[in-house]
């Protein structure tokens, strides 16, 4: 089972809510045409990522599990 890209879950993001691509880049103060190419880099930061999901009114969680469940 392969894992999602961050572009696929970022498509997926605006899916789920309802948004074009197109309209997500406008939220965080992008051009389409810059947002799309960053999502064929697959080139985003953390920082980012947060400011994604701040535009769609979600929460982006990121940690590290440990082998014993731990998070990180």
């Amino acid at each position: 089972e392969g894992k999602m890209t961050i572009s696929e879950q970022i498509r997926i993001l605006c899916i789920r809510s309802n948004i074009s691509v197109a309209e997500l880049a406008r939220r965080v103060g992008q051009s389409p045409q810059n947002f799309n190419s960053k999502l064929k880099r697959e080139k985003f930061s953390i920082s980012d990522l947060e400011e994604l999901a701040d535009a769609v009114g979600v929460s982006f969680v990121r940690f590290f599990q440990m082998a014993n469940g731990d998070k990180v």
